[in-house]
C-alpha cells in the first residue's frame, strides 16, 4: 500500500507540472509556494499541508479545462477534500473544501480583496458563483473551519510568483504525517 506522503508527491511530480490555470507558475509551484507561505507565516501543520495540497482536486480531474470551457465549475476543492478525506483529518479537508467559499466571502467581507485577484481569479470566480451577499457572507463566516479557509485563500492569492524559491515536496513530509488520521497508525511511515 503507497503511503500518504508517497502518493501525494506522485501525484504532484507527474501531474503537476502543468500550468495553474492561466497563471504562469506549474500546479506543483503553487501548492509548494501556498505551503511555504503558510509555514514562514507560523501556521500549525494542518494549515500547511491544506496549503500544499488544496488545488489537488485540478490534477485529479481529467476534464478540468473542459468543464471551464464549458462554463461549469469542475467543484476541484470538493473533490479534493474527498480524495483527502481517506488519509487526512478533517481540520485538514475542510479548510480545502472551503477555499474557494472563501474567496467569495472575502470579495464580499474586504474591501480592496477583489483588486487583487489575478484574472485567472476572477474568472473562476464567476464560475464558482461570484461574491457572497453580505448575509451569505456572515452566514458563512460562523460555520467552522471558516477562518482556516480564510487564511489558506490568503496563502492561495500570494502562490503565483514565478521566481519564487521555496522547499521541495519533501521539506513537509513531517507535517504531512502529523495530520493523518488518527486511527489509521499503518498511514504513517516506518
Amino acid at each position: 500500500m503507497e503511503k500518504p506522503f508517497e502518493l501525494m508527491r506522485d501525484i504532484y511530480e507527474n501531474g503537476g507540472g502543468q500550468l495553474y490555470d492561466a497563471e504562469a507558475v506549474t500546479q506543483l509551484q503553487h501548492g509548494l509556494q501556498s505551503a511555504a507561505l503558510a509555514e514562514r507565516s507560523g501556521a500549525p501543520s494542518h494549515l500547511i499541508v491544506a496549503a500544499l495540497l488544496h488545488d489537488i482536486g485540478h490534477l485529479l480531474n481529467g476534464d478540468e479545462r473542459g468543464a471551464a470551457e464549458r462554463g461549469e465549475d469542475a467543484l476541484h476543492e470538493s473533490c479534493g477534500a474527498a480524495f483527502l478525506s481517506r488519509w487526512f483529518r478533517d481540520e485538514v479537508t475542510e479548510a480545502i473544501r472551503h477555499h474557494v467559499a472563501a474567496k467569495r466571502y472575502l470579495v464580499t467581507a474586504e474591501p480592496g480583496y477583489a483588486e487583487i485577484l489575478s484574472p485567472a481569479s476572477v474568472r473562476s470566480l464567476e464560475l464558482q458563483g461570484g461574491a457572497f451577499s453580505a448575509a451569505e457572507a456572515e452566514a458563512w463566516y460562523r460555520q467552522p473551519g471558516a477562518a482556516d479557509a480564510v487564511e489558506l485563500r490568503r496563502w492561495d492569492d500570494a502562490a503565483k510568483d514565478v521566481a519564487a524559491v521555496v522547499p521541495g515536496f519533501e521539506a513537509y513530509k513531517e507535517h504531512i504525517e502529523s495530520v493523518l488520521k488518527l486511527d489509521r497508525p499503518e498511514l504513517k511511515e516506518t
